[in-house]
């Protein structure tokens, strides 16, 4: 009872904070919809990112992914902060410059409509077929985990795991239907709250009992159990050798934080610049510490359980947080993992309507549409797909490598050929729509063919993302010899907010870069 009192009360009262803080938003507009009427501040906009970012693919995924192969995988964290910075001095100011509601408008100032549109159709394939069932599967492993909702109801497990599924689905879609995007930032921030505080208290937990009420000594047994673990630095052979820190990471890193709708959507949607910039680099800062909630609790696993889980490893983080939590703040932190799961849901799904409905629907079918039947489109479109996204999860079960590798793996066919072209549309003058448009259906087909079709190259996943954006760049210089680009595009300001710098911009982002190289320094010989 008192774990569905606490569970109950921390997700109601978010729910209650959403509500008041949009009571007096119009929700009727196309921009107040999709972009929170561009009134977002710093604050809000770094919470409802990591949220978006970090969920139950990462608490429990990550995690199990760590109790495996120790610290290295903590590339995936740390390396974004650099990404961030990236995107809060160059992407950013150009994006809010444009006045943008979606990436893919950028794509059709600078190539043409169809690749847009292509670009646009892609996305929604991919948010809705590898990132929304795998947040689903991995949310639903976590309560069913920490609740125990078959023996609640008297049902099998595979029977709980849909249960799960299907009321997280339901109330997620809840936030993104009703609330639209302002209702998913505050939601979220409030959530990352939550994530932050219930997340460190699992380590620092068991770090005390480990060490008798000494969180020192209780780190200081866990490495000398096992220094290998800490070390950051990967084999060629391993899960994510160090190598691939200069190859397909940082295209990928580029792109999710620089490029990606459903994140970059809470920048886009910034009161002004200054905010935005504020919003990106405060999630760098919280890149480098979140490893302490993702990463660290899976090397604490492997001191308890050594290799008890390693066939099982997505089921190893919720065993350790009924090993050293109460069993009062059990529902608390299990309203944490929904929480987590119900952000990146609910992100993800207005991501998809925004495109959908601005890509879609009004370049193609309606250009003279009213904002009224645009936001209408948008909620039955974020309904449709959240119904998609409920069957499809189970079928991400038993991934052989863990639900985060998997994640990474399904989105290197999408995130890299798009990267490409925006980065070509960016940087690459010469490239005309034609070749942006070749390079992204050969990098699609090239991916899938490599990492499931012939699979005995021995090239690690990522490796081949960087071997990808080689070839892809190749191909668009090679076809643009031959079909040259008509167009002469370039960025004007539309006057959609202040453009003033944040003043702390460039301070943050040199030391930002310094902790990232100073934690390979440092964590780079361990074990």
């Amino acid at each position: 009872m008192i774990i569905l009192a606490s569970f109950i009360l921390f997700t109601g009262g978010v729910a209650a904070f959403t509500w008041y803080s949009l009571r007096k938003t119009n929700l009727g507009s196309s921009e107040g919809y999709f972009l929170g009427g561009r009134s977002l501040t710093g604050g809000v906009i770094a919470g409802s990112m990591l949220l978006t970012n970090i969920s139950s693919e990462h608490l429990i995924g990550m995690n199990g992914n760590s109790y495996v192969n120790g610290f290295i995988v903590i590339a995936w964290e740390v390396t974004s902060s650099i990404a961030l910075v990236i995107a809060a001095i160059f992407f950013v100011p150009k994006y809010l410059k444009m006045g943008l509601t979606t990436i893919p408008q950028f794509l059709e100032n600078r190539f043409d409509a169809q690749t847009r549109t292509l670009v646009s159709a892609i996305l929604i394939v991919s948010f809705v077929v590898t990132l929304l069932p795998i947040v689903l599967y991995s949310g639903a492993i976590g309560l069913e985990s920490l609740f125990g909702i078959s023996e609640i109801f008297g049902i099998s497990k595979t029977e709980g795991l849909w249960v799960t599924v299907v009321v997280i689905g339901a109330i997620g879609s809840i936030y993104a239907i009703f609330g639209g995007l302002k209702a998913v930032a505050f939601s979220d921030t409030i959530n990352g709250f939550g994530l932050l505080l219930g997340g460190l208290l699992i380590p620092v937990l068991a770090l005390m009992a480990i060490g008798d009420n000494n969180i020192f000594d209780g780190m200081r047994k866990v490495y000398e159990f096992a220094p290998e673990k800490f070390n950051v630095v990967g084999a060629p052979d391993s899960v994510l050798p160090f190598e691939v820190l200069f190859t397909g990471l940082i295209i990928n890193q580029l792109y999710f934080w620089g490029m990606n709708q459903t994140i970059i959507q809470r920048a886009l949607g910034a009161k002004n610049l200054k905010e935005a910039q504020k919003g990106l680099l405060l999630t760098g800062l919280f890149k480098i510490l979140i490893p302490l909630i993702i990463v660290l609790p899976g090397v604490i696993c492997y001191f308890y359980f050594q290799d008890t889980f390693y066939d099982q490893q997505d089921s190893v983080y919720p065993q350790l947080v009924k090993k050293v939590l109460p069993v009062w703040l059990i529902g608390f932190f299990a309203a944490v993992i929904m929480g987590a799961v119900l952000s990146t849901f609910n992100s993800v799904l207005n991501s998809v309507a925004t495109l959908f409905s601005v890509d879609i629907v009004k370049k193609h079918f309606n250009k003279n549409i009213a904002d009224a039947k645009l936001v209408k489109i948008g909620k039955a479109t974020s309904a449709i797909l959240a119904l998609v996204a409920i069957f499809t999860a189970p079928m991400v079960a038993n991934a052989s490598d863990g639900l985060y590798q998997l994640l990474q793996e399904l989105n290197g066919i999408f995130f890299i050929p798009i990267a490409s072209i925006l980065l070509a549309g960016f940087f690459m003058k010469k490239v005309s729509a034609m070749g942006a448009k070749v390079a992204l259906i050969f990098g699609l087909f090239f991916y899938v063919f490599m990492t499931w079709g012939y699979t005995d190259h021995g090239i690690h996943f990522v490796h081949l993302w960087g071997i990808e954006f080689v070839l892809n760049v190749a191909i668009m210089y090679s076809v643009s010899y031959f079909f040259p680009k008509k167009n002469l595009y370039e960025v004007t300001d539309v006057g959609a907010v202040n453009l003033t710098t944040w003043k702390y911009t460039k301070p943050m982002s040199i030391a930002l870069c310094v902790v990232t190289v100073l934690i390979y320094v440092l964590l780079g010989n361990s074990g």
